[in-house]
């Protein structure tokens, strides 16, 4: 079987506040961008095995989510390939969405004829925003990003746009971003500011990481001023970065 697990970014994103467990409760708008996407081939096998291909790192959601599955259902082995062109450490979830399609691929290829809601509840052991890419549409997010609602407004307010991601050559770990940000509830709510159009966006739909991130690195303030230059009606880093999006 072969699947294309894609991309997403994310419309604002607000650290509410830190939670008991360490994690944060976030509010996010996740939106897949289906134009970059890896490539993920999942056959029967006789033994376990993950090959990585355009990258230098070796596999662990793939893995963990056949392991989940063996563990849930008995699956037998499969052999996974992974072809990479999605950038890690860039917030654009890669790795979250190759786990949650070798979910979807399990399941089909083993007719288990799970339930999305089943598959989301799998994903979300897996990682906090692997269950968005089971359902795969605009999502409201909530929570650690695993308290997902579909948000139409989004889909109407994209409709005529188009999106492009400007991956960085940056590296931006989550738990550095995390770090940089003061946990808080906006002066504007998300949902209000999404029901605005998008050419007023620029100055009100925030990402809580960009003001410390770029003071860190400031490559990253200066490559999301050329893409305003560029003619962008919106541009943002995407989730804690460094990957960059503009909206035309």
């Amino acid at each position: 079987m072969l699947f294309h697990p894609n991309a997403k970014i994310n419309l604002g994103l607000n650290v509410i506040a830190r939670r008991p467990d360490g994690y944060h409760d976030i509010e996010t708008v996740f939106v897949p961008v289906r134009e970059l996407c890896d490539i993920l081939e999942v056959n029967f096998s006789d033994s376990f095995g993950v090959k990585i291909y355009n990258a230098d790192f070796e596999d662990t959601l793939c893995t963990k989510a056949w392991e989940l599955m063996r563990k849930e259902y008995g699956i037998p082995p499969v052999g996974i390939g992974l072809y990479k062109n999605i950038p890690s450490g860039a917030g654009l979830g890669g790795g979250s969405s190759d786990a949650a399609f070798t979910l979807k691929a399990l399941n089909l290829l083993f007719n288990l004829e799970l339930s999305q809601e089943k598959l989301a509840a799998l994903a979300s052991e897996i990682g906090s925003d692997c269950p968005f890419f089971i359902y795969n549409q605009p999502m409201f997010a909530r929570g650690r990003g695993e308290i997902l609602t579909p948000h139409s407004l989004t889909e109407a307010a994209l409709d005529g746009h188009r999106i492009m991601v400007a991956p960085q050559d940056v590296f931006v770990s989550t738990r550095e971003a995390y770090a940089g940000v003061t946990p808080g509830r906006p002066s504007i709510l998300l949902e209000d500011v999404l029901r605005r159009p998008i050419s007023e966006w620029k100055d009100m739909l925030v990402n809580d990481f960009e003001e410390s991130v770029f003071k860190k690195h400031p490559s990253l303030a200066a490559a999301k001023q050329r893409l305003y230059d560029q003619g962008a009606v919106y541009a943002s880093m995407s989730g804690s970065g460094s990957a960059l999006y503009a909206i035309f």
